[in-house]
């Protein structure tokens, strides 16, 4: 019995390889030229005061938020372990 492969996978029905499957490339460039722009063209330093939070209760509803998703975590990348701690 043949095994056919995946419709869904392009890289293996006949699609254009390397678009998806471990990584879709052409999202990836155009993420990277975009935060580049966006550096380069932004006062970065400025746009991280304005999203702190302006209050404690603004600052406690992002901390509980972070406490949220990281409850939801399947876990830290084992790739960046040790570079960071946990939100408490």
């Amino acid at each position: 019995m043949d095994k056919q492969p995946k419709k869904d996978n392009p890289t293996q029905s006949g699609g254009k390889p390397g678009v998806h499957g471990e990584g879709n490339y052409e999202a990836t460039r155009k993420y990277n030229e975009g935060l580049k722009d966006h550096v380069q063209h932004h006062d970065i330093e400025k746009e991280a005061r304005d999203a702190a939070p302006k209050s404690d209760a603004e600052a406690k509803e992002m901390k509980d938020a972070e406490r949220e998703a990281a409850s939801r975590s399947k876990g830290e990348d084992p790739a960046l372990k040790g570079k960071s701690k946990p939100p408490k």
